[in-house]
């Protein structure tokens, strides 16, 4: 820890300012504006980033086409040099101290104890059950047009529809091809609205159910249906039939939730600020549409707010001649 940079509080008790849980592109862009802000701070990462299987990260200003393992890696070296603290491992649980911080939990079962934290612990999608969608997943089946749409335009697009939005990716990468296929598999029949939209759109509606995938010299060829048909598709768009926030810690600490058509997620203000006094979440956790350059950006608005908090917390313990942290 750079010592100069990061120097103890008056009376602090706290090893950290800040733990930041979770070390994707939300937790190291808020790490990163911390330790710009002299707060010693802990990143604590289990290594699990929602994009680890993509061999490219598009839409980043100055880094299109960067590997996600190329961009963490670099986002790890510049939080070095401001004096974060990075520890490989997962957070287990976390606890008000009842001083007004957080003791954290890790998996080794040590703790840390933290002033405020920050969650930004991703979400896993669980893809529906189709053989060969999974080991597909981030090369031919893909889930985000502004992600891979420019990779794969005009090819043959499949969309596997979602169970409750069946339209809507089908619609959306529409833009990026002209031969586009959806099969509703298990999703409910269209409704007319969507229907006379797909029309427009000029996709063609599958009703069968997909069964899985055909695959030739490892590149996808089809899309197999239970009627024994194989639809001939060179891409697949499969929104995920759940995703599910690793909220865990946020739960534990009793965090209010909001209902979204994609699921539970933590509810947030626009600093990242959650329901619990102390606490902030960014990136996936709060939600499946944070892109790279969104989680980057909802992390140092938390790393910023977090950082006000404390020093206006700070200075009114000065004037009321409490301890400072």
């Amino acid at each position: 820890m750079n010592a100069q940079q990061n120097a103890p509080l008056e009376n602090d008790t706290y090893a950290y300012d800040a733990v930041v849980v979770g070390g994707g592109s939300a937790g190291l862009s808020a790490a990163l504006i911390l330790g710009r802000s002299l707060r010693r701070t802990l990143v604590v990462d289990a290594g699990e980033p929602r994009n680890a299987l993509a061999a490219h990260m598009q839409g980043v200003l100055s880094r299109d086409g960067m590997s996600p393992a190329d961009f963490l890696a670099a986002g790890r070296a510049e939080i070095a040099g401001y004096g974060v603290d990075l520890r490989a491992g997962e957070v287990t649980g976390a606890e008000p101290d009842g001083k007004g911080g957080f003791v954290v939990t890790l998996a080794d079962g040590g703790t840390v104890g933290a002033r405020r934290l920050v969650v930004t612990t991703g979400l896993v999608d669980e893809l529906p059950s189709i053989e060969g969608l999974a080991e597909r997943w981030g090369r031919d089946v893909l889930h985000c047009p502004y992600c891979h749409g420019w990779e794969v335009r005009d090819e043959a697009f499949g969309v596997i529809a979602h169970p409750t939005m069946p339209a809507h990716q089908a619609l959306m990468v529409a833009h990026w091809s002209k031969d586009v296929t959806l099969f509703l598999h298990t999703a409910g029949e269209l409704s007319e609205h969507d229907a006379a939209l797909l029309d427009a759109a000029g996709v063609r509606v599958e009703r069968g159910e997909v069964t899985g995938l055909a695959v030739e010299d490892d590149r996808l060829t089809g899309v197999r249906l239970a009627d024994g048909r194989t639809v001939a598709r060179s891409v697949v768009f499969a929104a995920a039939s759940r995703f599910a926030a690793r909220d865990g810690v946020l739960r534990q600490l009793g965090a209010e939730l909001r209902e979204t058509p994609f699921g539970e997620f933590v509810a947030v203000d626009e600093t990242g600020r959650t329901s619990v006094p102390g606490v902030w979440a960014a990136g996936n956790v709060t939600g499946p549409q944070e892109q790279v350059v969104n989680a980057v950006s909802r992390g140092y608005r938390a790393g910023a707010a977090l950082n006000a908090e404390l020093h206006f917390a700070d200075l009114e313990a000065k004037v009321a001649g409490r301890p400072v942290g």
